[in-house]
């Protein structure tokens, strides 16, 4: 590969965007610039009063014009989702998508990188950490990008994968569902927002320190994916998505003695586990280490490698009635199934007077148990207040972490990088076996 590839970004979706384009670009060999409002009418797209199947805006002769989408929503689903307005370098393309108009960034993956990396982690970071960040971001999203090409000449579409019967609803949902764009813009894929304001000369040396590198593993690029804090020990791959084994992607202790931890899948051991603090590079409390790493928004969650959640029996019934769908009734239990090798639950039975069911993997328990998204599903239960009909009317949530814990752990990786590692180092702690490998 010569070429730096081209990534398609799909940044939002509502029944109408308002944009602005910042200088001249071609639409069907028609100059445009100003302020737009794009809308669905009649199937189509409305922009004016010209209706189009989809519209393309390609900045004019080249030049480096901008454009910017307004009140774009960022961390969909979190507990720090906000709206923002953010511009954006590369082409804008509209199409319609479930009844409302999606906007599409097209761009070169090395500058897709630059939005990625500062997005990510605060450009603070240590020079080592931000490259280890551009090569997994890069590999990951280069391997969405085949995967998603494979998928359209095989005609195949799948949203996500569901399994069980009727007291089983187990699902994880893929990065390449997205049909008509390679990768979303919001943490479901890497976090994109577009142009950085003054984006540091620390993120740009380390993307072109290490450009066009890649992970591969027996020949072919690595699904590095990421979390924000292992917990301690690392998830494996097949326990958050489909039960594909990745051998880079294994079970370790986030510490330089990798191979020694109990084994979380046992129910006694997990609850030890989570109930301590153990040693480990993402068990830190440095708060001017994370001020340097961390963007201000993730600054907001402070309890990170260990939390707590407490729910009354009335709020937590409601809550799984709102999220899942589903009435149960009172919740009588919490009773976990099956453990990945971090301690994350995959399997989870919740107990209802009304039904039971068996929810998972680790996404939807984590969905189906808080108004936005649980840290993590490495959580243990506790029941307090229990009623004289034996119904407990407290629900106390203990876990671990923040994130699903695959990969790569940033808050481990910035104590590494602050302690000296290379950014290689780092990369062969978290995915072991793998290569780095020039592509481009």
């Amino acid at each position: 590969m010569e070429k730096t590839p081209e990534v398609k970004v799909g940044i939002m979706n509502a029944p109408a965007i308002e944009f602005v384009l910042d200088g001249k670009f071609l639409c069907d060999g028609i100059e445009m610039s100003g302020r737009h409002t794009a809308r669905v009418r009649e199937g189509k797209i409305a922009l004016g009063n010209v209706l189009h199947d989809e519209v393309l805006m390609v900045p004019a002769d080249g030049s480096s014009c901008t454009f910017c989408l307004l009140q774009v929503t960022i961390g969909v689903g979190f507990h720090w989702e906000r709206k923002a307005d953010q511009h954006f370098t590369g082409a804008l393309k509209l199409i319609v998508e479930n009844g409302a108009v999606t906007a599409i960034n097209i761009l070169p993956v090395e500058d897709y990188l630059l939005s990625v990396i500062a997005s990510e982690m605060s450009a603070t970071s240590s020079p080592e950490l931000l490259k280890a960040h551009a090569v997994i971001s890069r590999s990951w999203v280069l391997a969405q990008m085949q995967e998603r090409h494979k998928t359209e000449e095989d005609e195949e579409e799948t949203e996500y994968i569901e399994e069980g019967g009727n007291d089983e609803r187990v699902k994880w949902y893929n990065h390449d569902d997205h049909v008509n764009f390679d990768v979303c813009a919001d943490d479901h894929c890497q976090r994109y927002q577009g142009i950085m304001p003054d984006c540091p000369d620390a993120v740009s040396q380390a993307i072109a320190a290490t450009r066009g590198q890649v992970l591969m593993y027996d020949g072919e690029l690595c699904d590095a994916r990421f979390s924000k804090c292992c917990g301690g020990v690392l998830e494996q791959f097949e326990n958050c998505w489909e039960p594909v084994h990745h051998d880079y992607l294994e079970a370790r202790r986030d510490d330089a003695d990798e191979e020694h931890f109990p084994d979380l899948t046992k129910e006694e051991n997990a609850a030890d586990w989570i109930m301590s603090s153990p040693k480990a590079y993402c068990n830190t409390a440095d708060k001017e280490l994370l001020q340097r790493v961390l963007k201000n928004y993730d600054q907001e969650t402070g309890d990170f490698y260990r939390w707590r959640v407490e729910y009354s029996q009335e709020e937590l019934a409601q809550l799984v009635k709102e999220r899942s769908g589903i009435d149960f009734g009172r919740i009588i239990d919490l009773r976990p199934v099956a453990r990945g090798t971090s301690g994350r639950l995959y399997k989870l039975k919740i107990v209802g007077e009304k039904c039971t069911m068996t929810i998972g993997k680790e996404l939807e328990i984590r969905r189906t148990l808080s108004p936005t998204h649980l840290y993590s599903s490495a959580f243990i239960v506790e029941k307090h207040d229990i009623a004289a009909d034996g119904i407990p009317q407290k629900f106390v949530l203990r876990g671990a972490g923040w994130g699903h814990g695959v990969g790569l752990c940033q808050i481990g990786a910035a104590v590494m990088g602050e302690q000296g590692y290379s950014y290689k180092q780092i990369l062969q702690h978290y995915f072991k076996g793998a290569s780095i490998t020039e592509l481009y």
